[in-house]
């Protein structure tokens, strides 16, 4: 299915509200292939926004999922302490450090009666049970990996496609499990290297993710082997994204560096560094979801203030290149910028 899309340009998933169903349909409508993040979304806010792209569009797209992980039984008081300084300082009270599975057996439910026609995962590999009961309904499976050893996982379990993500790559990163001893949750790859390792070890399509911007990015990986690209912050700034003012706004300054925390989630995911992340980054614990629920209140009272120093600024290493564009006019720029860097290599061989 994205394989055979006329344009092999994919809008990454990016839970969090920053996804919507007018970004992902403009994306399909014009020839590349979109997801919707169903992380963080209930059922029925993941059933709605289905309903609203297939009302925007007829292309087809996809919806990513979070698989579940395993319940971390360290110890959060400390960390409690710290964030609710921190939610004191914004008017709030910090939010439950509980542990949950982001509804995904009901999600999955939803998804197969849907049948939406490209599911993918991130942070595990589905049941090979799940991707079979996909596979029944004519749905492609996609899983997001970092390493050689996740690729062999998801392709035990029968994925038609790898989405394989560099270190380079803003959000989450899709560690299937995270080593606390790593700031990267595991080894980090850049995208290139990764690609080629992953290709090495598993006879599967892969899509590219991770410091993609420009169209001479999507043509370096698709000359690497990838069935297409797969572009997260390039959007960011779209006019569809659900990005807020306060992060358009530090990512047209270009300011900022990035790095990977576990700050604001308990999970590393790379964003551009601000005072919550430097103050409390060394001290969070990997322990995801509770963080995530922990932090939600202090990030959206930064948030509604315009403040930047206490949101998560999810962005990848080459954010300051993002253009803000219509997202039909970004597939279209990104197409002539790699058919022009073919065309400059084409000449250099």
């Amino acid at each position: 299915m994205i394989a055979a899309r006329s344009i092999p340009v994919v809008v990454a998933p990016m839970a969090g509200g920053i996804s919507t169903p007018e970004l992902v349909a403009a994306v399909c409508s014009a020839g590349g292939f979109g997801f919707l993040a169903a992380g963080y979304l209930s059922e029925e806010a993941l059933a709605e926004q289905i309903a609203t792209t297939r009302s925007l569009t007829s292309e087809p797209f996809g919806v990513n999922l979070f698989v579940p992980g395993e319940r971390s039984d360290v110890d959060l008081e400390p960390y409690r302490r710290r964030v609710e300084a921190e939610a004191d300082r914004y008017g709030v009270a910090a939010g439950p450090p509980h542990w949950d599975d982001d509804q995904y057996q009901a999600k999955v439910e939803l998804v197969i009666a849907e049948r939406v026609p490209v599911v993918s995962f991130t942070f595990g590999a589905p049941e090979k049970s799940t991707v079979d009961r996909l596979h029944e309904v004519g749905a492609e499976v996609v899983v997001t990996v970092t390493t050689p050893r996740e690729a062999r996982v998801a392709a035990e379990v029968g994925a038609d496609l790898l989405c394989v993500q560099g270190m380079e790559a803003g959000g989450h990163r899709a560690v299937f499990d995270d080593d606390e001893r790593s700031a990267g949750g595991g080894p980090l790859y850049g995208l290139l290297a990764a690609l080629r390792m992953v290709q090495a070890e598993v006879d599967l399509p892969v899509v590219a993710a991770g410091g993609l911007v420009h169209g001479a990015d999507v043509a370096a990986v698709l000359a690497a082997g990838a069935v297409a690209a797969q572009l997260g912050t390039a959007f960011l700034v779209c006019d569809e994204a659900g990005t807020q003012p306060a992060q358009r706004s530090e990512i047209a300054s270009g300011q900022r560096e990035t790095g990977v925390t576990r700050a604001f989630s308990g999970r590393p995911a790379r964003g551009l560094v601000n005072r919550f992340m430097t103050e409390h980054g060394p001290e969070a614990p990997a322990a995801y979801p509770q963080l995530h629920h922990l932090t939600k209140p202090v990030r959206g009272a930064a948030g509604k203030a315009g403040d930047p120093e206490a949101m998560s600024l999810w962005a990848g290493q080459t954010y300051a290149q993002a253009r803000p564009l219509p997202a039909a006019e970004l597939v279209s720029r990104l197409v002539e910028e790699a058919r022009q860097a073919v065309e400059r290599a084409r000449g250099l061989l």
